[in-house]
């Protein structure tokens, strides 16, 4: 005689069980991040931030706060994790704190940063 072990199917209750987990995960992620002059686009790993320059811009992302020093022409001062970084448009990402951080762009209005986790941070 053999025991096989049945597969049952997703229960309704399993079902929304795995939403509202889901869901609190989301909430925990988007109260993690804060701004002031600045706003965010993240997903679970990596950040957008847009400071608006002429002000004082800071925002908090993935656990980390992030403000922007100052920006001359195309090359811009940002602290990162306390560690303050000189980037430019289009050079590689520069890594502080296990987090790798880009600029994306810089106008006269706003400067663009992506800060993303270290794959091997």
């Amino acid at each position: 005689m053999t025991n096989r072990r049945g597969t049952f199917p997703s229960t309704p209750t399993r079902r929304a069980a795995g939403l509202l987990a889901g869901l609190a995960l989301g909430v925990a992620l988007l109260a993690g991040c804060s701004s002031e002059g600045a706003s965010t686009d993240c997903g679970l790993d990596a950040c957008t931030v847009t400071f608006d320059r002429g002000v004082e811009a800071s925002a908090t992302i993935l656990g980390v706060e992030t403000k922007l020093v100052g920006a001359q022409g195309d090359q811009v001062t940002v602290e990162v994790a306390g560690e303050q970084l000189s980037l430019t448009v289009g050079q590689q990402a520069t890594e502080v704190g296990g987090f790798a951080v880009t600029l994306d762009s810089v106008t006269d209005e706003q400067v663009k940063i992506r800060v993303s986790r270290n794959a091997n941070g």
